[in-house]
């Protein structure tokens, strides 16, 4: 009996309707600005992403913080006392703390409902790409995988899942600590935009440092096109923070090119977009392995 819900975060980065078109439970991290903390919704409800970008953009610098223990007891017991199994879909362990709370809060519950099943994945996935990972997860179970099929098959294939990204603001990185003055005023004056995958671990890696907007959004075009194959047409989902015309630059060039017959575009939300400045694009699809 297919009876079980997916739980995820909002780290996923998917459209509100997409979101309930699928199905899911979607636990918010939060970020604050100053003294006043927000919830990170599907539905921007407590904030417009618009307004969070130019906040980032007039120099405020948020901070972040993951989904906690308490806050999973809160969405997923209600779903367990209507007699709910529940799968759980977390952020990736090498970005957050999420999956930690996912799992003790999970075996926890075990214990207050030992005849439910609560089966908790570190995807190792981010944003959109995690929101890949769990589109494709609705998918198989609306296919009518049972719970213990779906989290193995979201163990297989979580890797696959290709994540690469271009940095635009170097002024972002040297607020936020992670370059140095120097380096960002030099990076300044060369047009140098860093590049960026998510590895094996669930970590962000710097790969490489490309000269220019075009070229840097070219070269993520040519990493989807090596690391997965054009063959078959597939979905590419495409995240950015506030600057939609560039993602659908790199969402056009990779329908030329035969690899995406879809591609589903939207913001990176505020907790990942707080530690990667507006002007980001994120492309991710299936491939053959990070």
């Amino acid at each position: 009996m297919n009876n079980y819900v997916i739980v995820t975060d909002s780290s996923i980065d998917l459209p509100a309707q997409m979101v309930e078109e699928m199905g899911l439970v979607v636990a918010p991290l939060r970020f604050t600005f100053g003294q006043e903390t927000f919830e990170d919704r599907p539905d921007c409800r407590d904030m417009a992403i618009e307004d969070f970008y130019q906040r980032l953009r007039e120099g405020e610098l948020p901070t972040t913080s993951a989904v906690n223990v308490g806050d999973y007891h809160a969405y997923l017991t209600p779903l367990l006392k209507e007699g709910k199994d529940i799968l759980i879909l977390a952020f990736s362990s090498g970005l957050s703390a999420t999956y930690q709370s996912a799992a003790i809060a999970a075996q926890e519950l075990r214990e207050a409902f030992p005849e439910r099943k609560i089966l908790a994945v570190d995807t190792l996935c981010a944003s959109m790409g995690q929101g890949l990972l769990l589109w494709l997860a609705a998918q198989k179970k609306r296919e009518g995988l049972s719970l213990e099929a779906l989290r193995d098959w979201v163990e297989e294939n979580k890797l696959r899942v290709i994540h690469w990204v271009v940095v635009n603001d170097l002024d972002h990185l040297k607020r936020g600590g992670r370059i140095s003055a120097t380096t960002a005023f030099v990076g300044g004056l060369l047009s140098i935009k860093p590049i960026i995958h998510l590895d094996p671990e669930g970590k962000l890696v710097n790969v490489a440092k490309v000269r220019g907007r075009t070229a840097s959004l070219n070269y993520l075009v040519e990493k989807m096109m090596e690391l997965s194959d054009p063959k078959e047409g597939q979905t590419v989902f495409i995240s950015h923070s506030d600057c939609l015309s560039d993602a659908q630059y790199v969402g056009e060039l990779l329908k030329e090119k035969g690899l995406a017959k879809d591609v589903v575009y939207h913001f990176i939300g505020p907790v990942i977009g707080a530690h990667t400045g507006p002007g980001t694009v994120a492309v991710f699809c299936m491939g053959r392995e990070r």
